[in-house]
């Protein structure tokens, strides 16, 4: 199991999980009680409800380098391109925008 914690604006607002069913995104609860918490994306709108899905939902994807630099990662951490969440949480801890990707391990908690 992969595990990431999404952050918005410095502010963790969920927990994308993959496992043998595929992924699931959920937005923490203090996030979701806070006066004014922003959805990730427009396709994935604030609510108490997990999302689910078989492949990584098209935000998450979009947020992976293309061309030259997804070749460097690819070489430079040896992942396979169809590896998507391990792409994701060695590329994206710091992307353009107010998106941010944080790893966590087993042991870690929302």
């Amino acid at each position: 199991m992969k595990k990431a914690a999404i952050y918005v604006s410095h502010q963790m607002a969920g927990m994308l999980i993959e496992d043998e069913n595929g992924f699931t995104f959920t937005y923490s609860t203090a996030y979701l009680t806070t006066e004014n918490p922003q959805s990730i994306s427009n396709t994935m709108p604030i609510t108490s409800i997990p999302y689910s899905s078989t492949v990584l939902f098209p935000f998450f994807d979009g947020l992976i380098p293309e061309g030259w630099l997804l070749d460097v990662a690819e070489k430079s951490w040896k992942i396979n391109n169809r590896d998507r969440m391990s792409l994701l949480l060695a590329c994206c801890r710091d992307c353009i925008g107010n998106i941010s990707v944080v790893a966590q391990n087993e042991e870690d908690e929302l």
